[in-house]
């Protein structure tokens, strides 16, 4: 029997266990999709205790609670406390199985070494020793970053944010932002002029016609350029992909702007253009444009009335993306407009025809230009991390893949990097192991490095990394 994450923990082969321990473990960490507030970054915050860092904003760990019984009073009805603590403590001992319980105990030991299992009687313990360190400087937000090794974070802004926060960071980790525009984009949304008054004004510019909404998107995206930002990110069922031919944009935009309806052609051909362009700034500045596919949002309406987006509410799409992923591109790669792309798809059912449209956009000009993106959300768990990795060395070159992302809020989330590596290598070094890739471990070695951190490195190209 082995140990409950054991220095090998996953690492079932002598070969993977050498790749982790001698390649990939101590490498750095450049995080370049995650949902952190860059406020606290910037003012090197401190929490009062475990809850605020651990489960102020964390829906996973809220859905798992919602699951196991535990009223909403008792998680979003009043700020992270010790009876939210507690009552997380009650639920770990029923999530073995969920990846959820193994990243709960690696954030337990890699940040305060503790390596008492989470249970309601040892929760009062691991209370008072988690907040007796806390409570220390080495405990603040960039000690934290520190000891994980992260030496980067993409936050993700919004367009019409001034991003006062990133200008004002200063030390390690390099910090920079994310263009996020999809308020800006989807034309259709409920408050999307009243959205637009707001973009106007940190651009800089009155948004009254179509023209003006793509120079504001410009002009914003130009200051997250000249604050280090390189990488827009779009979250989307399946990308828009209807051209604009025969339909008149500039009428389509004022129809909407009036809170009107358009037909759904015309809606989709604006919001398409407007994405379009967003590739087109991409491709200019040699940024890399995310897609993340697949997500259902804000499924239950009662719930989201009451708490608002994120709160764990949302859900994996089953509508397929190949087609409108396939269109889009092309639509962008027929304009000398395609970007270094990332694709997510949260469905791990669309992954190998997701992987083969993306190989019909290699140019030969990037190396891994276009990219199955990381298991993410629902996906990011072990067996989910294995079948991506998988799907991409399938039918693309898992050697140039960027590797992990948090997508977290939570500034203890970092171990799930380690947890991707441990797959990585247990993958790599099970082919090993069964005759499928040379025992070469300067390539391998250098493969599993690369994926953890060089990579991405190279390819996002973050001032200052």
């Amino acid at each position: 029997m082995k140990p409950f994450l054991g220095e090998d923990f996953l690492l079932t082969t002598e070969p993977a266990r050498r790749l982790f321990h001698d390649y990939a473990k101590a490498m750095p960490i450049l995080d370049y999709h995650n949902h952190l507030p860059p406020e606290q970054v910037a003012d090197d915050a401190r929490f009062g205790n475990l809850a605020q860092v651990w489960l102020g904003g964390d829906h996973y760990k809220w859905r798992l609670m919602r699951a196991n019984g535990v009223p909403e009073a008792h998680i979003t009805g009043h700020p992270a406390d010790e009876r939210t603590f507690q009552a997380w403590a009650r639920t770990v001992t029923k999530a073995v199985g969920n990846p959820v319980h193994h990243w709960t105990h690696l954030e337990l030991r890699r940040y305060f070494g503790i390596d008492e299992v989470l249970s309601e009687a040892s929760a009062p313990k691991i209370w008072k020793a988690a907040n007796e360190q806390l409570a220390t400087p080495e405990f603040s937000v960039k000690n934290l970053l520190k000891k994980m090794n992260v030496v980067a974070l993409c936050t993700t802004d919004d367009p019409a944010d001034d991003l006062a926060h990133h200008k004002r960071h200063t030390g390690a980790p390099v910090m920079v932002p994310t263009f996020r525009p999809d308020k800006a984009l989807i034309a259709d949304a409920p408050g999307w002029a009243a959205y637009l008054v707001r973009l106007g004004k940190a651009a800089g510019v009155e948004i009254r016609t179509l023209k003006q909404l793509v120079h504001a998107l410009e002009l914003r995206h130009k200051a997250f350029h000249d604050v280090g930002g390189r990488v827009s990110d779009h979250a989307l069922i399946t990308p828009w992909a209807t051209p604009a031919e025969g339909v008149n944009l500039e009428a389509v935009f004022q129809t909407l702007l009036a809170g009107k309806p358009a037909t759904e052609r015309e809606t989709t051909a604006l919001k398409t253009h407007l994405l379009l362009q967003v590739a087109r700034l991409d491709a200019e500045k040699g940024w890399t444009m995310q897609l993340h596919l697949a997500a259902q949002r804000n499924l239950n309406t009662l719930m989201f009335g009451k708490l608002g987006p994120d709160t764990g509410y949302d859900a994996v799409s089953d509508e397929p993306v190949a087609q409108s992923l396939a269109r889009f591109l092309d639509l962008a790669a027929r304009d000398g407009t395609l970007p270094r792309t990332i694709v997510y798809g949260l469905n791990p059912a669309s992954h190998d025809a997701v992987t083969s449209v993306l190989g019909a956009f290699q140019d030969g000009g990037v190396a891994g230009k276009m990219q199955l993106g990381s298991a993410w959300w629902f996906n990011d768990h072990i067996d989910g991390m294995d079948l991506q990795l998988r799907a991409l060395a399938n039918n693309g070159l898992l050697s140039r893949f960027v590797g992990m992302l948090t997508d977290s809020r939570s500034f203890l989330s970092f171990p799930r990097h380690e947890y991707f590596r441990r797959v990585l290598c247990r993958l790599v070094g099970g082919w090993v192991d069964e005759g499928l890739a040379p025992a070469d471990y300067g390539l391998l070695g250098g493969l599993v490095q690369d994926v953890s951190f060089n990579n991405a490195k190279a390819f996002f190209g973050i001032p200052g990394v």
